[in-house]
């Protein structure tokens, strides 16, 4: 029987703040920064819950909903949503913080997809991911989904096996 691990325990808070150097010429954070920001947050998630060296494999849509300004904080929340064999879904909030105003907004959210892997760089099976409150246990629930359309749109996947998919699309 595979190891359980509840989904909570992976959950992090990366709180940066954002200083000349992370911006471009209008003083907004570059993309790129945030996404790298991003990047690292859930890999941590990623690794608390399987305890091993993780890579990325896939990043999803990710839409920038507000400009991140010099001076405001970043708070990152990133938490694993399910695991599979291997792999592990991570979803993100990014909320960015001018303290001065008091004001605080969500400008990012998106899925990333690790993989746990051995010294050699060899997949490693994770623990299963448990979900326990109403927001994990939708998440998780919605987890299969999105891991077909990013099997399917990287062609690693053919769309007729997409049985979950399949599902939303089913017409009686």
């Amino acid at each position: 029987m595979r190891k359980q691990k509840n989904v909570a325990d992976s959950f992090v808070i990366m709180t940066e703040l954002v200083l000349p150097n992370d911006t471009n010429t209008l003083n907004n954070l570059m993309g790129g920064r945030m996404m790298h920001l991003m990047d690292i947050a859930a890999a941590i998630s990623a690794q608390k819950h399987s305890n091993r060296i993780v890579v990325t494999a896939s990043v999803d849509n990710v839409s920038f909903r507000d400009s991140i300004r010099l001076g405001n904080v970043v708070t990152l929340q990133a938490q694993v949503t399910r695991a599979f064999s291997s792999s592990m879904e991570v979803h993100i909030d990014v909320w960015a913080e001018d303290i001065p105003s008091g004001t605080k907004v969500k400008t990012n959210e998106a899925f990333l997809t690790f993989v746990a892997v051995d010294q050699a760089g060899r997949p490693i099976d994770v623990p299963e991911a448990i979900p326990e409150s109403e927001e994990e246990i939708r998440l998780y629930d919605g987890a299969l989904r999105r891991r077909q359309l990013r099997l399917v749109l990287a062609g690693r996947m053919k769309p007729d096996e997409a049985q979950e998919l399949k599902a939303l699309f089913a017409l009686d």
